[in-house]
């Protein structure tokens, strides 16, 4: 892409997708003198805005302080009674912005970016049609985000069941609800709904949250075991049908029927590409990227966030928006493109250093490599785990309090190269381990990084305690 012409087209770039990769591809652009304009055809602010991050967390929130309080003599005797679920949404609703976003579209405005209302489709290079128009430009970034990935289950398309959207933006209880799917959401929801007084039955076909350390899903499923939850691990529904009555009751591979009055399908995501109009342009649905998120084969054409399918997380896509939007503009005006490894057009760490949290009770939070996933990559490791209960901090933060921290180690280069932290309020350690990784800090400059007491952070002290142990 060259500066000539630049006048020539209706915008530098477009960006197809109004979430927060979209909204941060836009913004980088034109901080960096790119005239851009973003298309979106729903709500702008996206999923995460309106039916996942903000409202899940917000649902999430109560029942994780009312059990904290109940772990702490003092605060346990002034905790009564249940959450009222009425307040509960209501906050929730706050954070969504009562599904309105005018306030989005200001920023838009303010940032200097130009909204078009309506679903876009690419008809030609560097040509995007919105409704019955349409605009031409010299770049393209699809920031389309993810769907759900519904299974063909007879039954299950005409009983009408809650997906995460559903159930994230409602306003009613249900006395009991089925859980179809035992990843973060899923998960997630269980907890939220289960501190809200529904029935809950949890049914996974492997271990929950299964993509981390096998300790991982035992905890968090012990802890909704806690709650109340039913738990079914290793079943899978092979019918699903809503009654005359409103129920929905669900047939199992092992025989047992299940009935609730409502159940929710959470069973992954995958990128939104459909409607698009990429197989007409001979291009790979899949799109494949490069670091800079440049679409294979293209010169034009770039993929962020979910859409491209490598790290389906909000942050992880928005790192790979300001990376994009830096290297869209850049290559507009001819300047030069850093490209390298950890360069500032780059999103490098979507390879060796994912931040993950799921905001359970406990919670479990996660970056790099699982020991597993390391051996795989052919790496020369050890791991070192350490009981969080026996840490200080922790002790004073909760009555009995339980939990895991896991380092795995490259011994060839002797850094972490991945890390997992269960129990209840560790999602704040996370940064650490996060720069640790993508500092590539040695392990003997690691130690020198003092923890304070008492903090749950201590652990980092027992876990490099434990290490140097073993090699005394």
């Amino acid at each position: 892409m060259t500066s000539s012409g630049s006048t020539a087209t209706d915008y530098d770039l477009i960006v197809i997708g109004g979430g927060p990769v979209g909204e941060n591809v836009a913004d980088y652009a034109t901080k960096h003198g790119a005239r851009v304009a973003l298309v979106e055809s729903e709500l702008v602010g996206g999923e995460c805005s309106y039916w996942a991050c903000m409202p899940s967390k917000a649902l999430l929130r109560s029942g994780n302080v009312v059990r904290a309080a109940r772990r702490v003599p003092g605060a346990s005797e002034a905790v009564d009674g249940k959450l009222d679920s009425a307040a509960v949404f209501a906050r929730r609703d706050s954070f969504t912005s009562e599904w309105k976003d005018e306030g989005q579209a200001e920023w838009l405005a303010s940032a200097g970016v130009d909204l078009i209302r309506g679903f876009g489709t690419l008809v030609g290079e560097g040509q995007v049609r919105v409704g019955e128009r349409t605009y031409t430009c010299r770049a393209v970034a699809l920031a389309t985000g993810s769907v759900p990935n519904v299974p063909q289950i007879p039954g299950l398309a005409d009983a009408h069941v809650w997906g995460t959207r559903e159930i994230t933006s409602t306003d009613q209880v249900p006395q009991s609800l089925i859980v179809l799917g035992g990843g973060v959401a899923g998960t997630e929801m269980a907890f939220a709904f289960a501190a809200l007084g529904t029935r809950i039955t949890v049914l996974s076909r492997g271990q929950l949250l299964g993509r981390e350390e096998p300790f991982v899903g035992e905890q968090v499923a012990d802890a909704l075991t806690a709650e109340g939850v039913d738990v079914r691990i290793g079943v899978s529904p092979v019918r699903v049908d809503r009654g005359s009555d409103g129920n929905v009751t669900v047939t199992l591979d092992d025989g047992a029927t299940l009935h609730a009055e409502e159940m929710l399908v959470s069973t992954g995501r995958k990128p939104a590409t459909e409607g698009l109009g990429l197989e007409a342009l001979g291009l790979d649905p899949a799109l494949p990227v490069d670091d800079t998120m440049l679409v294979s084969g293209t010169e034009w054409l770039y993929a962020v966030g979910d859409v491209n399918g490598r790290a389906l997380l909000t942050h992880q896509g928005k790192y790979q928006a300001r990376a994009a939007g830096g290297a869209i503009a850049a290559r507009l005006k001819d300047d030069a493109v850093l490209d390298g490894a950890w360069g500032w057009h780059v999103a490098t760490a979507d390879h060796t250093a994912v931040p993950r949290v799921v905001f359970s009770d406990p919670e479990v939070a996660a970056v790099g490599h699982t020991e597993s996933e390391a051996r795989d990559a052919g790496l020369n490791v050890s791991a070192v785990e350490f009981d969080l209960g026996s840490v200080a901090g922790a002790a004073l933060h909760a009555d009995n309090y339980s939990g895991r921290a896991k380092l795995v180690i490259d011994e060839d280069r002797r850094v972490i190269v991945g890390a997992t932290f269960v129990g209840q309020d560790i999602s704040e350690l996370l940064h650490s381990a996060t720069v640790a990784i993508v500092g590539e800090v040695p392990l003997e400059r690691l130690w020198h990084a003092v923890p304070a007491y008492p903090t749950m952070s201590e652990v980092w002290l027992r876990l490099l305690e434990t290490y140097w142990s073993g090699r005394a």
